[in-house]
């Protein structure tokens, strides 16, 4: 298991916070914390997200993987690693995109949808797979790639996930989640929040997972 997965596996659940401005980025970065995540995910598509990214790494960066979301091109890898993040998820697959995150030092997840772009990503680089949308790749689809995928490759479902159907993913074979909606609104308060963290990490624990 390499160092990013031991760190991870403590609560494979990564926080989609779009929508969060800069202003919000601590109180609701602590909340996620004390409730025991330890990824929390910025999408560039969120107001001044740059920034928001810079005051969680400083915050949180020696506890948490901080980074960047909707990734879409090399030029805004390199920028989140110069604002201090240390992860890039991506909703496609290219592999100039990945390169330049793993030139940055970056961890980088970019988003599949069938078995041949999860590996051409892998062979582009990638250090885990993130399988977007989740709606259309229900828990039988997840056990069927993970038969023909090396068994050290994390895959993540991303996309409408919700407390309830964590445990059939896991079963399936997932690692771990990244999670939207369900977790995060922009202008959730943090005790919001905290109460949703709350409920996926209890979900997650229930799995037998944790």
């Amino acid at each position: 298991m390499t160092a990013w997965q031991e760190h991870l596996a403590r609560l494979p659940l990564i926080a989609i916070l779009r929508g969060i401005r800069p202003d919000e980025a601590v109180p609701v970065g602590a909340a996620l914390l004390a409730a025991g995540f330890v990824a929390l995910e910025v999408p560039l598509n969120s107001p001044d997200p740059l920034a928001t990214i810079a005051q969680l790494a400083e915050a949180f960066g020696e506890r948490a993987l901080i980074g960047a979301g909707t990734v879409l091109d090399q030029a805004q890898a390199r920028q989140v690693a110069t604002a201090g993040g240390r992860l890039i998820v991506m909703p496609h697959g290219a592999p100039e995109v990945i390169a330049a995150a793993k030139a940055a030092g970056l961890l980088c997840i970019p988003g599949v949808a069938t078995p041949t772009e999860a590996f051409a990503a892998l062979a582009a680089g990638a250090d885990a797979l993130k399988l977007f949308p989740a709606e259309a790749l229900a828990p039988p689809l997840v056990k069927a790639w993970r038969a023909v995928l090396p068994p050290e490759v994390w895959l993540l479902p991303v996309g409408g996930i919700t407390p309830s159907i964590l445990a059939p993913y896991l079963a399936a074979g997932a690692n771990g989640f990244g999670l939207g909606s369900a977790l995060y609104r922009a202008g959730m308060s943090a005790p919001e929040v905290a109460e949703r963290a709350q409920a996926f990490r209890d979900a997650y624990v229930l799995a037998g997972a944790g």
